[in-house]
């Protein structure tokens, strides 16, 4: 099955300190699909999607060594703008980000910082992305309330609402319904799904029945190691790697393995 690449890791390792935490990731993100990065905790996983807009650099006693190609440009070139490179990246966090501010100007915040003022342009961008992250209708009469009165699964939806406004190519998940109740869990699973023909999602999952519902592509990694990759049928319906066959079958993996 062909895909088209999008995002490109080629030979990427990072440490933090001596700590090795990713070794030798080469790896192609199809675009406009879902790819889910699954493997046991503490093997990689948010430390690879972290890798892709260069939040990596902000944590001290970091090296990264290798490339992250996005539409074929090395993200870690010292000539490349971090802020141009981060406006293609909506992120989605474990626990929702809410600004201190207002559910309207929460959403404004990013075309503001792009340079649209017209108030009627930014009126028009919040109802336009909060009805795409289906969240209008619960809103729409408290725009100037404070964001952080919503339930959080509603702020959930509100920081997509606003990393949507931005325009991204790419949207990256760091597990980003683990802290929500299942109702409203769904909700963000079903805009995931609506949204991959428009962008690129990249999600990290510890929930192999969230990685079957909704990924196109599978990124196992254990230990820091890129153990196995490809379409999620075939990752579910015959893994190659044992390490990935016991991780799916929820069978203890031996480290010696590695």
């Amino acid at each position: 099955m062909y895909y088209r690449t999008h995002i490109s890791v080629k030979n990427l390792n990072v440490s933090y300190g001596s700590q090795k935490v990713l070794n030798d990731i080469s790896i192609d993100i199809p675009d406009k699909k879902i790819t889910a990065i699954i493997g046991p905790s503490g093997c990689g996983k948010t430390t690879l999607l972290k890798s892709f807009n260069r939040l990596l650099e902000l944590q001290e006693g970091v090296s990264i060594k290798g490339q992250v190609l996005v539409d074929g440009e090395d993200i870690n070139d010292p000539n490349v703008e971090v802020t141009h490179l981060r406006k293609k990246m909506g992120l989605l966090f474990q626990r929702p980000q809410v600004l201190p501010m207002s559910i309207y100007e929460n959403v404004a915040y990013g075309p503001r910082l792009h340079g649209i003022k017209d108030r009627k342009a930014l009126d028009d961008a919040v109802s336009h992305y909060l009805k795409e992250a289906t969240l209008w209708d619960e809103v729409k009469d408290r725009l100037h309330k404070p964001a952080s009165r919503l339930s959080i699964g509603q702020q959930q939806r509100l920081c997509l609402a606003r990393g949507l406004a931005v325009e991204p190519e790419v949207i990256l998940g760091d597990e980003p319904t683990s802290a929500l109740d299942p109702i409203s869990a769904e909700r963000i699973e079903r805009k995931l799904l609506d949204l991959k023909n428009r962008y690129t999602i990249v999600l990290v999952t510890h929930i192999l029945r969230q990685a079957r519902r909704l990924a196109d592509y599978i990124i196992f990694l254990y230990m820091g190691n890129l153990v196995e990759h490809g379409p999620v049928e075939d990752f579910f319906e015959n893994p190659k790697d044992p390490k990935a066959r016991a991780y799916i079958s929820g069978q203890f993996i031996e480290s010696s393995d590695a």
